[in-house]
């Protein structure tokens, strides 16, 4: 009776975690991106991705990409990086794809695309400019003139306008390799009479991002003004704030970050602007500065330089800017508290991929660094826990014995651990110190753009997202997908398994009632990491095979090292 009592209680705790999990996991810890491959008659294939344009049933206002950018004149970019071309009517950034980011892991995946023209479908845009006092400035719809009709590293464009009072305004735009375009702002003043202009920055999206913000993950409104990283407003403030948000701040740079990809806007450094987010009255989302005023003399010209980051957060490149000059741009990935931790750990899988060339094998080698690292500790836990096995049937005797008396009893126990040189709490240590691994782990796959879409070997090309090869459609051969908080894929059966081999090397729990509870909970566990990504996945099942032949081993050793203590101990005269 009382044994099916401990079953029915350990298998409701395990209902609760698993339906609890369920609810809380994408708003605390998200488990990873949409499944990118699936698994048909025992082969991987790619997820099909979604059209880039709109398509015949888009509501009227909204036209396909290609119309709208055919109605402009435009100069085409063209690097190793990014590719799209700037409006000339308003000067503005508003087509751009990063060609070396696909949207899934065909081959034929369309590039990533980041900018959209206004009156295309999700309208993504970033522009530079000036208002005045008693002078005409250029507008949304002022047309341009350029120097050349195409950018390129190395080559920049002249775009030029001049109203009917003699000023003439110009940006004089340049792209790097990577994603980055500086912007210099000049006004050359020819009228008879001194101007007031002031210099800013905008970038506007129609929609929000479709990658989720979370806890451990920001996306959304994203700056670094006042000399911090400011992760607080998000669509919510914005949609709730009808005044916007707005700082004082001498540099810095503020924009729009998704998962992966980022646009910000970069004043000149040390200027000193005001800088706000807000949402506009036609509903999309802006991001803007302006500095301070400035009088232009008759005859006189006045310049400022700008830039605009729009592209990928590699952290390659993002260091790369930093150095530069972009203060603290790496803010953009939302590493969390952890980032001291995490960025050593994203720097050691870096270097073994470019070693191994692929980033599964990378992370199995990650996990050998870290049981290496972690073996003197792993030694003593597992001498302490042999120690906990041997004595098993010493400890079934007190408990026995003293079962009426509970202090009597954990006297009794401390004596036996304190004689055998056992430390029950020894098991603990390990499993800490690996949670920072985990964790770290467990970011990197989420938020770098570097993991994003790498295969591993067989059915798994994608470590960023759950495992696509499950028994539930008896692996692809039948036509069903299962939901995705059931999705268990062979790795985290794998996982499942282990762990269950893991407990059974484990000295056996005192309180049944717990023993139960432990045995549940194991397999819970498997279905609670199935929808997470792959590599983490990948990373648990390793570490469980090595813990288990380190334990085996380090048990063995342990208890021929006893036998040969006992064997060479003097017996004690009668």
């Amino acid at each position: 009776m009382n044994d099916n009592r401990n079953m029915l209680l350990a298998i409701v705790l395990s209902a609760l975690v698993l339906i609890g999990w369920s609810l809380l996991s994408e708003k605390v810890f998200p488990t990873s991106g949409p499944q990118t491959v699936k698994v048909e008659n025992g082969d991987a294939k790619a997820v099909a991705q979604p059209a880039a344009d709109p398509g015949a049933d888009a509501p009227q206002a909204i036209r396909a990409r290609g119309v709208v950018l055919g109605e402009t004149p435009r100069v085409r970019i063209a690097t190793a990086s990014l590719a799209g071309s700037i409006n000339l009517k308003g000067a503005r950034f508003d087509d751009l794809v990063l060609v070396r980011q696909r949207e899934g892991v065909a081959k034929d995946s369309p590039p990533v695309r980041l900018l959209s023209p206004a009156g295309a479908k999700g309208a993504y845009f970033a522009g530079f400019g000036w208002t005045g006092q008693g002078v005409a400035t250029p507008d949304g719809n002022t047309l341009w003139t350029a120097s050349a009709p195409n950018l390129a590293p190395g080559k920049p464009v002249t775009l030029s306008w001049s109203n009917p009072t003699g000023q003439r305004f110009e940006l004089i735009v340049s792209v790097d390799d990577g994603y980055l375009f500086t912007v210099r702002q000049r006004v050359a003043n020819y009228g008879p009479a001194p101007v007031v202009v002031t210099a800013y920055g905008l970038a506007s999206r129609a929609e929000k991002s479709a990658d989720a913000s979370s806890w451990t993950t920001h996306v959304g409104p994203m700056s670094f003004l006042g000399a911090k990283a400011d992760y607080g407003v998000d669509w919510d403030t914005l949609d709730e704030d009808k005044a916007g948000v707005t700082h004082d701040s001498r540099g810095g740079w503020l924009g729009f970050t998704d998962k992966y990809w980022l646009t910000a806007l970069v004043p000149a450094n040390g200027a000193q602007v005001a800088a706000s987010f807000r949402k506009s009255a036609s509903g999309a989302y802006q991001a803007d500065y302006a500095g301070a005023p400035t009088i232009v003399a008759p005859g006189q010209a006045v310049s400022g330089e700008a830039r605009l980051f729009a592209g990928a957060k590699e952290k390659v490149w993002l260091d790369r800017y930093e150095a530069a000059g972009i203060t603290k741009l790496s803010k953009s990935i939302d590493w969390g508290w952890f980032e001291w931790f995490m960025r050593p750990i994203f720097s050691l899988l870096q270097w073994l991929f470019a070693v191994t060339g692929n980033f599964g094998v990378a992370i199995i080698c990650l996990t050998f660094v870290v049981r290496l690292l972690m073996f003197p500790i792993a030694d003593k836990q597992f001498r302490s826990m042999a120690g906990m096995r041997r004595v098993q049937p010493k400890l079934k005797a007190i408990q026995e014995r003293y079962k009426a008396d509970k202090p009597k009893l954990q006297s009794e126990m401390l004596k036996l651990y304190q004689a055998e040189k056992i430390n029950p709490a020894a098991g603990c240590l390990p499993i800490l110190l690996q949670i920072p691994v985990f964790y770290a782990l467990y970011k990197v796959l989420m938020v770098s753009v570097e993991m994003r879409h790498q295969p591993f070997a067989l059915w798994i090309k994608d470590l960023s997202a759950p495992d696509p090869m499950t028994p539930l459609n008896l692996f692809g051969l039948l036509d069903f997908t299962p939901p995705h908080f059931l999705a268990l894929g062979v790795l985290p059966i794998l996982l499942g398994v282990t762990m269950w081999m893991q407990f059974k090397l484990n000295p056996a729990q005192m309180d049944p009632t717990q023993q139960q509870i432990f045995s549940i909970m194991l397999w819970v566990l498997m279905f609670v990491m199935a929808p997470f990504a792959a590599g983490l996945q990948l990373y648990w099942v390793v570490s469980n095979i090595l813990t288990i032949a380190q334990q085996k081993w380090l048990y063995h050793r342990y208890d021929l090292q006893k036998d040969s203590d006992a064997e060479g101990a003097v017996p004690a005269h009668k």
